[in-house]
């Protein structure tokens, strides 16, 4: 069982019956009372957050979930699929719909290594890496004696999606983007 205390960023747990993790944490001290937790959480099932106070006498179970490590084959537009391979046996092929890959579609690219979420017998969530690099496909031209500025602009990375970047970075230039924000992080590499 764990405690209000143990329910750190990451933690995964049981409430209502549902699996959540806890994604933000806030020790509350007050003058007169009990301290509380507060804490952010997201369903590993519906994928919706909330905000939820944890008590001192409250008890909680820890969820028993698995991350198998997988690797981003293909996307299949005609019945909206992820297809997934595990790295150690390829032929060992995972379909996952739109609904459990979410947000991160839009950072999925062929050989990117991931983790699958399971809970129980099903695949509820995927895990993907912070930070990772994309090639940009397509860039707007720098204005002569602009890029010295803080100015961004749109460019389409690899996977279709639009990060807003420095004024000096071009087509085929290779840029690190955090997932967990959208933004970008730094130039990884020069055309």
């Amino acid at each position: 069982m764990l405690s209000y205390t143990d329910l750190k960023p990451g933690i995964n747990f049981i409430k209502d019956g549902q699996p959540y993790t806890v994604l933000d944490y806030t020790h509350v001290k007050k003058q007169r009372g009990a301290p509380i937790v507060q804490l952010k959480i997201r369903n590993l099932i519906t994928g919706k957050t909330k905000d939820i106070t944890a008590r001192q006498n409250e008890e909680y179970m820890e969820a028993d979930v698995k991350k198998i490590p997988a690797e981003f084959i293909y996307y299949q537009d005609h019945k909206d699929e992820y297809w997934f391979k595990d790295p150690d046996n390829p032929s060992n092929r995972t379909p996952l719909n739109a609904e459990i890959i979410g947000n991160a579609k839009k950072y999925l690219k062929p050989g990117l290594k991931i983790k699958m979420i399971k809970f129980k017998e099903d695949i509820v969530d995927i895990e993907i890496p912070i930070k990772i690099d994309f090639k940009v496909k397509a860039a707007p031209p720098n204005v002569e004696g602009n890029t010295a500025d803080s100015g961004n602009k749109k460019v389409t990375i690899e996977t279709g999606y639009k990060i807003s970047t420095p004024l000096f970075i071009e087509k085929e230039d290779i840029i690190k983007v955090n997932t967990e924000t959208g933004e970008y992080v730094e130039r990884a590499e020069k055309n």
